[in-house]
């Protein structure tokens, strides 16, 4: 059981990871067309950390979950 849950943590990570480009792609087309209707500030920062807060949360459940798995080995 410790393997697969190390195992879902590197595929959680690997997942996370290839979608951060279309996540980005997608921020930055919203973020254009908030410029467009002349509404910058915090909209626009807040849209922009949602990528921040995307790639954290991956790291921290992709992490957690393998570390869990280590700690079942006894190796943590």
């Amino acid at each position: 059981m410790a393997l697969g849950r190390m195992i879902t943590g590197f595929i959680t990570v690997i997942v996370g990871a290839s979608l951060v480009p279309t996540l980005v792609t997608v921020i930055n087309s919203a973020t254009a067309d908030l410029a467009t209707n002349g509404t910058q500030g915090s909209a626009a920062s807040l849209l922009e950390l949602t990528i921040l807060f995307f790639a954290l949360g991956v790291m921290i459940a992709g992490v957690g979950t393998s570390v869990s798995g280590l700690v079942e080995y006894g190796l943590v």
